[in-house]
């Protein structure tokens, strides 16, 4: 028994060196990527702490068939993320949305938020109004010098360099449709039921594709969206008609994803601005700072009295959670999240979680100490066995119910079930595991002396109190 109780010991001793090494580089890692600016895994703040544009534009989807509106929608959102990234806008938020159900007619709007640009005609600039569709020769020498392989001299996204791709006036007001075929195989060789893309132009389209092939068999034309390279196809023989395909190693969501964008390119959809709204970078830098101090505050009133109703196992869990906290700004910049005020909120609240799993922790141990029946380190063994179901069911509940808000929420309800979902699954760790070898590895087998004290509760010896009564 005592050599099973030492073993024990040793393993969360063990444990707890693990603890204080990645404590130790997660708080090296939070402090020296915040202390540099440049660092990419600083801190993103959304627009309601950073400050920025707020842009929303209606979108007129008059001339397209309903079986086209939402793809088309969906391709307009991925082009102006597209747009916006270029311009360096860190974690910009576009989003489609309709609304006007109650008036008989839905309003298909898009929303932009561009954290840091405070300058409206800037953002509009960024925005634009319709995507692009161009059709470009890839000239003779950089083809020969690159073999055939035009995608490795784009060194800049959105910016077409012009000796590199040569204008044919090839446009996508002139594309009527593209869509997914598959190919046949026999004969004529090449592997059936391959996914292939199918275009169609207008009869001007049509005419200016024959010349333009007919000129240019053997060389590449390039296809923009937007000053993004999509495909470099090569023209096989010259095409009359205005039909064409466009054969590779696609697969098929490949196949559609360069048929969306096409499409879009063929049937732009026009936007037009709505509304804007400004948030100052002052103003920003003012939320940002009053919740940082909301959350700082809640985090040492929560520890004072951590500290002084359950003395030396609340010392621990105030260790536990600023583990925690450090382990959740690490992850924050790890996985990009961006900061939005719900999202405080949504953090704080977690803290509030790992405090309530603490408590019924000590409170489960409180009573097995005051039986007597065990030593404290098996108190302490026992009382976490039986507060595990109760955290678990409490915690699980709090993280379904994160993930449904993000599922089907806004942006801001977003930006509170992720920091949210993310603080209970490591506020349940965080008590469960690292409180739990601390306690195991610091605490001595017998429960007397000094020991009663620091693992007593409230402003006097209660404990003592009760075996009494």
């Amino acid at each position: 028994k005592d050599y099973t109780g030492l073993t024990i010991m040793m393993k969360a001793r063990i444990g707890l060196v693990f603890i204080l090494i990645v404590a130790a580089l997660a708080g090296y890692f939070v402090i020296s990527t915040e202390s540099n600016p440049e660092s990419p895994y600083a801190l993103n703040y959304g627009l309601d702490l950073a400050g920025g544009t707020h842009l929303v534009y209606s979108a007129d989807v008059s001339d397209l068939l309903a079986e086209d509106i939402e793809p088309s929608m969906s391709a307009l959102r991925d082009v102006i993320e597209r747009r916006v990234n270029v311009f360096g806008v860190s974690e910009p938020i576009v989003q489609v949305e309709q609304g006007g159900f109650g008036t008989g007619k839905v309003d298909h709007r898009l929303i932009v938020e561009l954290p840091g640009v405070t300058d409206v005609e800037e953002a509009i600039a960024l925005i634009g109004e319709t995507p692009s569709l161009e059709f470009r020769l890839v000239s003779e020498e950089v083809a020969l010098e690159h073999e055939a392989n035009p995608f490795s001299t784009t060194t800049e996204a959105g910016v077409i360099d012009d000796e590199i791709y040569l204008i044919t006036c090839l446009n996508g007001s002139m594309l009527q449709r593209a869509s997914v075929q598959f190919s046949q195989g026999g004969h004529g060789g090449g592997v059936p039921n391959q996914p292939l893309v199918f275009v169609e132009f207008n009869n001007e389209g049509a005419d200016l594709f024959a010349e333009v092939t007919g000129q240019n068999v053997g060389r590449q034309l390039a296809i923009f969206l937007d000053g993004q390279l999509l495909s470099a196809p090569v023209i096989q023989q010259e095409i009359f008609g205005g039909s064409a395909q466009i054969t590779g190693d696609f697969t098929i969501d490949e196949a559609r994803t360069l048929v969306r964008d096409l499409n879009l390119g063929a049937l732009p959809v026009p936007i037009d601005i709505v509304s804007t709204q400004t948030i100052g970078a002052s103003l920003g830098e003012a939320a940002r700072t009053s919740g940082i101090q909301a959350g700082m505050w809640g985090l040492i009133l929560v520890a004072i009295f951590l500290l002084l109703w359950y003395r030396l196992p609340g010392l621990v869990a105030v260790f536990s959670l600023g583990l925690y906290l450090i382990i959740m700004l690490a992850l924050f910049k790890l996985l990009g999240v961006v900061i939005t005020a719900a999202g405080i909120a949504g953090f704080v609240l977690s803290i509030g979680m790992a405090v309530d799993a603490n408590v019924l922790i000590f409170e489960r141990m409180k009573e097995e100490i005051r039986k007597g029946e065990v030593s404290l380190r098996g108190a302490i063994e026992i009382g976490f066995k039986r507060a595990w179901l109760s955290i678990r069911d409490g915690n699980v509940s709090s993280i379904i119910t994160a993930i449904i808000l993000f599922w089907i929420g806004t942006s801001l309800v977003e930006g509170f079930a992720l920091t949210f979902g993310i603080g209970v699954a490591m506020s349940m760790i965080s008590a469960i595991t690292v409180s739990r070898t601390i306690l195991v590895a610091i605490s001595p087998e017998e429960h007397e002396g000094a020991t009663k004290f620091l693992y007593g509760t409230g402003f006097g010896n209660r404990a003592k109190n009760s075996e009494m009564n």
